[in-house]
């Protein structure tokens, strides 16, 4: 994802960035994901939201939520788009269009 004038970007200080026991290529990968799930599990993100900032399909979001024991929030809304899923008027590739 390139950065654009609307994107915030975040800054972490070198030495916590060295300190992650990850390969360099993954760190911002991971952090986003760690964000991503933190602020989902607060209800300070929508699913879509969430997985926007994951850069993740909506399965793969899903899985890891569940892998982590975050409980997804469902309400009308996720109802809604599941029933419109269910009936065919939603296609796979169409994930992530509604938060």
């Amino acid at each position: 994802m390139t950065p654009s004038k609307k994107d915030v970007q975040l800054s972490i200080p070198r030495s916590v960035a060295d300190a992650l026991a990850l390969p360099e290529g993954r760190k911002k990968e991971e952090l986003q994901r760690e964000l991503a799930i933190s602020l989902y599990r607060e209800d300070m993100l929508s699913f879509g939201k969430a997985r926007e900032l994951a850069e993740m399909s909506k399965q793969a979001f899903g899985r890891l939520l569940g892998e982590r024991c975050v409980e997804r929030h469902y309400g009308p809304d996720e109802l809604a788009e599941d029933l419109r899923y269910a009936r065919g008027e939603v296609s796979s590739h169409d994930e992530g269009a509604a938060d």
